[in-house]
């Protein structure tokens, strides 16, 4: 009955009912909910909605439950990409590749991916709010009317406070194992799954405010709350836990004038360093520093991209798209209009990129 379901589903997604082929994966799922594949075909649909946190969730599982699944790597590496999550999604679609080197399609979104990776590096991003003060007091769990995916009471209560660095969150579970709890840190998504034997599965998966460094990021299972510390990317006020659309995010935290307001100590030394003197010095030094091979190649390439006009960086960027990093120009006019056709050094064979 199942399979059924499941092929009456991708009849569905090939006639674009997308709300149909959803229903009926779940449906498949509910019947079989071991079955990888329905899970990868349920994130298709569910990326064809713009449902993407879901999608994500479904990829995960599927995953989960065949972790040398391709396709589902390919699902969970899309809906990433269109959540903005390019390293996630790099790292997923990197271990899709491995497991299907002749399928060109992580070859393409792996390239897109380092292409988004290299513009969010270099991009020099202007915020309109003004400095927000940061705190480790509690703050209130803020969430989205319209991002919400179920109207039901959550099973579990949470809430969360920050730091400039980090933000902590707790779900309070009370004799909760750790075997119980799966917690998986995406770029910008968390996702939290308690799986107590006998009892409906919970999960809680919101698009976070902001970016977190995920390797940096960790929990821990406590006997009455589950503890998780999510590590900021950048030293910004979260004023809610989730992402909404439409929000302005508040500009970075200027953290010398931060530090500047550390409390002073008695000090049996007769001079206090000066620590402005010191900074300038340590620049100066970054600056004078000097580079071989690949390392000077590369500051110089950071160097001539931060100070480029948006122009200059279009064509940077495609230039060395297109060629496979054997050209790079600065001249929108010249590469613009045209595709740009690399060379190898003598004696090398350019493998090319699949567009």
């Amino acid at each position: 009955m199942a399979s059924e379901l499941a092929e009456k589903a991708k009849e569905a997604i090939i006639d674009d009912d997308f709300e149909l082929a959803l229903d009926l994966y779940s449906k498949a799922i509910e019947l079989d909910p071991t079955n990888a594949d329905y899970f990868a075909d349920r994130a298709q649909a569910y990326i064809k909605l713009n449902n993407f946190t879901e999608a994500v969730a479904d990829a995960n599982k599927a995953i989960e439950l065949a972790s040398s699944f391709a396709k589902a790597y390919l699902r969970k590496g899309t809906a990433c990409m269109k959540l903005e999550e390019y390293h996630t999604a790099k790292r997923a679609l990197e271990i899709g590749a491995s497991l299907a080197p002749d399928d060109s399609r992580f070859t393409k979104l792996i390239k897109e991916c380092d292409l988004h990776i290299a513009e969010e590096f270099y991009d020099q991003r202007k915020s309109l709010a003004p400095n927000v003060p940061l705190s480790a007091t509690p703050a209130s769990v803020g969430s989205c009317k319209n991002e919400t995916i179920s109207s039901e009471k959550p099973k579990y209560r949470h809430e969360y406070y920050q730091k400039p660095e980090e933000v902590v969150l707790t779900i309070f579970a009370k004799g909760i194992t750790a075997e119980n709890v799966t917690v998986d840190f995406g770029e910008q998504i968390l996702s939290v799954t308690i799986n107590v034997p006998g009892e409906d599965t919970y999960h809680f998966q919101p698009q976070l405010f902001g970016k977190i460094l995920p390797d940096r990021s960790k929990y821990q299972v406590l006997s009455t709350k589950i503890e998780i510390h999510l590590a900021k990317a950048e030293v910004i006020n979260w004023t809610s836990l989730e992402y909404c659309k439409g929000i302005i995010v508040p500009q970075k935290i200027n953290v010398s004038s931060v530090g500047s307001r550390r409390p002073s100590y008695p000090s049996s030394k007769s001079r206090a360093k000066d620590w402005d003197k010191l900074e300038a010095q340590v620049k100066s030094e970054e600056r004078d520093e000097k580079l071989d091979g690949d390392a000077a190649l590369n500051k110089l390439f950071r160097d001539i991209y931060q100070n480029a006009d948006d122009n200059m960086r279009r064509a940077m960027t495609k230039s060395f798209v297109e060629s496979s990093g054997t050209v790079l120009s600065t001249d929108w006019k010249e590469v613009g209009s045209k595709k740009v056709e690399g060379s190898a050094p003598e004696g090398m064979v350019m493998n090319k990129w699949e567009y």
